[in-house]
C-alpha cells in the first residue's frame, strides 16, 4: 500500500512529508467550518420558528445516521482507497450544507428540510470518520504517529475555541445561511485535499459484506485492550455528557455567576486542550495505552469540584486540569490504536470503537433525565464523576491494556510482519 514517500531514516518531523501537509491542511480547513455549524444549524431551527423540540429532532436525524452506518464506512475503509472515501464523504457533506445554505437564504427552510439535510451529513460522517483513522497511518511513519496526531490537534484545537465566537459574529451580522454556506465550502476544498492523496486501498482477502463484519467482530473482541477502552470510553462520554454539556450550566446558574462564569469555564476546559496538544508535541510515554486510560479520567476533576461547590477558581484550574488530560488521551490513544491495528482492520476497528462512544450521547441525556427526578444536580454531578473514576481504575486493571506500547524503531519490523500476518488471516 501506499504510504509516506519519505523513509523513516530520514524524516525528522510529519511536516517534511507532502502528503501529511495536505492532509493537515484539509482536516483544518474542514474544522473552520465546522466549528461554525452547530450555532449556525441551531439558530437555521430558530429563524423558521422552531423550538427546542424541533431543534432535538435535527440534532437525532444528523446523530442517528453516524451510529447506524458507522459500521458499512468501516467496512468501506477497509475495503476501498481511503483518500476516496474521504474524497466522497467530504463532498456528500458539502453538498448537504450547501443545500440547506440555499433553502434557509431564500426562507424556505423547514424543520424536515434541515433534518434531511442532518440526516445526509450524519451519513457522510459515519464514512469519514473510519477512513481518517486509517488514511493517517498510511501517511505518517509509525514513530511519528504521536507527533502527527498532535499536529492535527493543535490547530483544530484553537479553531474549537474561535469558530463559535467567529460563528456568532457571521450569523449576527448576516444570518445563519453565510456560516452555512463556508461550512459547505470548506468540506469542498478539504475534499479537493483528500482526492490528491491518492492513497491505495488496504490489500484484503476477497469475502461478502457479512463475512468482512463477523471477521472484523471477531478481530474486535480479540484485542481485549480494544474492547475494554471502548466501553470504558462509553461509560466515561456518558457521564462527561450528562454532568458537564448538560448540567454544568444549570449548576454554574445556581452556584456562581451564571453564564459569565460557565463561559469562563468552559474557556478554561478549552486552554487545557490546547495545552494538553503542546504536551504530546514534547512528552511521548512509553505507556501509550496506559497514559491514555489515566489521563482521560481527569474529566472527573471538574464535575466533582462543581459537585462539592468549591470556589470558582479551584472549578477553572480542574476544567484545565481535564483538558490537558483528554487531549494528551486522544492523542496516545490514536497512536496506540494505530500502531497496534493492522492496517488492513483499522477502518472496522475504528468504526465499532466510534460506535461506542456514540451510543454514549443519547446514553448520557439518559443519565441526566432519569437522575434528575429523583437527585438534585450536585448529587448527579458527584455520581457521574465516579462514574469516570471507577470505570478508569477497572480499565487500568485490565493486564492487556499495559502491553499496548510505544513502538520503536527497533518494533517496526516485527510490526509489519505481523500486519502481514494479520492480512492473511
Amino acid at each position: 500500500m501506499k504510504t509516506a514517500a519519505v523513509s523513516p531514516e530520514i524524516v525528522s518531523t510529519p511536516l517534511r512529508i507532502g502528503a501529511f501537509r495536505r492532509f493537515a491542511s484539509a482536516s483544518l480547513i474542514s474544522a473552520t467550518g465546522s466549528a461554525m455549524a452547530p450555532l449556525a444549524l441551531a439558530y437555521s431551527v430558530i429563524e423558521q420558528g422552531g423550538g427546542a423540540g424541533s431543534l432535538g429532532l435535527v440534532l437525532a436525524t444528523n446523530t442517528v445516521p453516524t451510529i447506524v452506518f458507522l459500521l458499512i464506512g468501516g467496512l468501506f475503509a477497509d475495503r476501498l482507497s481511503r483518500s476516496r472515501l474521504l474524497f466522497v464523504g467530504n463532498l456528500l457533506a458539502a453538498g448537504a450544507q450547501g443545500a440547506l445554505a440555499v433553502t434557509v437564504a431564500t426562507g424556505h427552510a423547514t424543520t424536515a428540510s434541515i433534518a434531511a439535510c442532518g440526516f445526509v451529513s450524519g451519513t457522510a460522517a459515519s464514512f469519514i470518520v473510519p477512513a481518517t483513522q486509517g488514511a493517517l497511518a498510511q501517511i505518517v511513519p509509525k514513530e511519528h504517529l504521536q507527533q502527527a496526531n498532535a499536529l492535527l490537534r493543535l490547530p483544530s484545537n484553537a479553531v474549537r475555541v474561535l469558530g463559535p465566537v467567529a460563528g456568532g459574529f457571521v450569523v449576527a451580522a448576516s444570518g445563519a445561511s453565510w456560516a452555512l454556506a463556508w461550512d459547505a465550502l470548506t468540506f469542498a476544498v478539504a475534499a479537493v485535499l483528500f482526492l490528491g492523496l491518492r492513497l491505495e486501498a488496504p490489500p484484503t482477502a476477497p469475502a461478502g459484506v457479512l463475512a468482512d463484519l463477523r471477521a472484523g467482530w471477531t478481530a474486535f473482541w480479540s484485542r481485549t485492550w480494544l474492547w475494554t477502552y471502548t466501553a470504558a470510553g462509553t461509560v466515561l462520554v456518558a457521564a462527561w455528557l450528562a454532568g458537564f454539556q448538560l448540567l454544568g450550566p444549570l449548576v454554574a446558574a445556581r452556584q456562581y455567576a451564571g453564564a459569565r462564569d460557565w463561559g469562563l469555564i468552559q474557556a478554561a476546559f478549552a486552554c487545557g486542550l490546547l495545552a494538553g496538544t503542546l504536551v504530546c508535541l514534547r512528552w511521548k510515554p512509553h505507556r501509550l495505552l496506559a497514559v491514555a486510560v489515566i489521563t482521560a479520567g481527569a474529566l472527573a476533576l471538574p464535575l466533582a469540584a462543581m459537585a462539592c461547590s468549591l470556589s470558582l477558581p479551584l472549578v477553572l484550574v480542574a476544567a484545565l486540569l481535564a483538558g490537558i488530560g483528554l487531549d494528551v488521551a486522544i492523542v496516545t490513544w490514536n497512536t496506540a490504536f494505530q500502531q497496534h491495528v493492522p492496517q488492513a482492520e483499522q477502518g472496522r476497528m475504528s468504526a465499532f470503537n466510534g460506535v461506542g462512544e456514540r451510543l454514549a450521547i443519547p446514553l448520557g441525556y439518559l443519565i441526566a433525565a432519569l437522575a434528575a427526578h429523583s437527585w438534585n444536580s450536585q448529587a448527579v454531578l458527584l455520581a457521574c464523576a465516579a462514574m469516570i473514576t471507577v470505570a478508569t481504575v477497572l480499565n487500568l486493571c485490565v493486564p492487556a491494556v499495559h502491553r499496548v506500547n510505544r513502538l520503536t524503531p527497533s518494533h517496526h519490523s516485527r510490526a509489519s510482519h505481523d500486519d502481514r500476518q494479520a492480512e492473511q488471516t
